[in-house]
């Protein structure tokens, strides 16, 4: 067989799915790894999916998206920002992965670097090593609660760098960016005349702290692009459907790069998600309350055993400190921890290198599964 591309091949393997794997081939075991959100898909959305298919609209549509949800998109984001987003702007995506993929296609050059935070998302870097780009971490230290540091990002500019990449809240640490913070950073990228590619997938989960977009602080200097999802917000995750808010002017060039990658996203997929938009607010407000429900939960647990962690501010996760019994290798843990006690968390590994000794637990779930599986990890003596 001949040789893969030296860019894939350079790829690592996927930690989280590694051990969601491994978990799902293990009866019984508590699957805290994954952050799949467990409640049923609300009717209407699910209603509008099927009068899509009844009416037979199955053709394809736009590259950036039906009209009515490229509004829905705007109109949201608008309200949040606080400030007016066209949508010409808004262009819909197979998903935020696809997203991020689409905007950094447009944005970087083989060879040109992408800030990224350590820990991050493990795709962040798994994207730009596609597509011949290179990450470059910036680190989020525990002692500085886990916040990026100006000067940190700062001292790891060089000519070649082109993106800034920010994620708030933080999947998988939870944390949210002030809005003084998020200011510093606009101001950072403004300086040194660098693109922020933005993460919002979990803009509509933070508890007592606002969401704050760098998009709020753009000014018209047009250099936030900002990457949305509905996977997490309406639990549709299946049903792959992201948007990306833009710069103006971007449209054909975004256009040209999406017909070349997936040309668009489902119709039924896109009418769904309308729905969802325009519709009642019921499941967000129902999502919210069991995230922070399951937050306290999990976090009264691991107080009662002494596991240091990171009081979560935002998304669906714990960020626990498991140095104590991981002897330095979490992910060599983590798969241990399955196969003694059935239990499946995310190694901290899985998101960087400073993620050794610690691990990610999903909110998500049920709150009596969560408690069982917090309940195993074994305490500080």
């Amino acid at each position: 067989m001949p040789q893969l591309s030296a860019h894939v091949r350079s790829v690592d393997p996927n930690q989280i799915r590694e051990i969601t794997q491994a978990a799902w081939a293990t009866p019984n075991a508590v699957v805290l790894s994954i952050g799949e959100p467990g409640f049923p898909t609300p009717v209407h959305v699910l209603q509008a999916a099927q009068e899509t298919l009844a009416r037979d609209e199955t053709g394809y549509t736009p590259n950036a998206g039906i009209a009515p949800l490229r509004t829905a998109f705007a109109e949201r984001v608008s309200a949040q920002t606080g400030r007016e987003i066209d949508p010409s702007r808004v262009f819909v995506t197979s998903g935020a992965q696809q997203g991020l993929h689409l905007a950094m296609s447009m944005l970087l050059d083989a060879g040109d670097e992408i800030l990224i935070p350590n820990p991050g998302y493990p795709t962040f870097a798994m994207t730009a090593r596609l597509l011949h780009a290179v990450p470059v971490e910036y680190p989020l230290h525990p002692a500085n609660g886990f916040q990026p540091r100006i000067e940190d990002i700062e001292a790891r500019i060089t000519p070649r760098t082109r993106v800034l990449l920010l994620n708030s809240p933080s999947n998988p640490l939870g944390a949210v960016f002030s809005p003084e913070l998020t200011r510093e950073l606009v101001e950072l990228a403004r300086r040194r005349g660098l693109w922020i590619l933005s993460d919002e997938c979990y803009e509509a989960f933070t508890y007592d702290v606002p969401h704050v977009s760098p998009l709020a602080f753009d000014g018209g200097e047009d250099l936030v692009i900002a990457s949305y999802t509905l996977s997490k917000t309406y639990g549709l995750t299946g049903l792959r459907v992201g948007a990306l808010v833009t710069p103006a002017g971007l449209e054909t060039q975004l256009s040209t790069v999406m017909e070349s990658i997936v040309s668009c996203v489902a119709s039924p997929s896109q009418y769904a998600a309308l729905a969802a938009l325009t519709g009642p607010q019921d499941y967000v407000q129902a999502a919210a309350a069991h995230y922070r429900g399951n937050r306290d939960a999990a976090s009264a647990v691991l107080d009662a055993k002494g596991i240091p962690y990171l009081a979560a501010q935002g998304a669906f996760y714990l960020w626990a400190d498991l140095s104590h019994v991981s002897g330095g290798d979490i992910r060599a843990w983590t798969r241990q921890f399955l196969a003694e006690d059935g239990v499946a968390v995310a190694p901290g590994t899985a998101f960087g290198s400073i993620g050794e000794g610690w691990v990610r637990i999903a909110l998500c779930g049920g709150r009596d599964e969560l408690v069982t599986g917090v309940s195993r990890l074994p305490g500080v003596s």
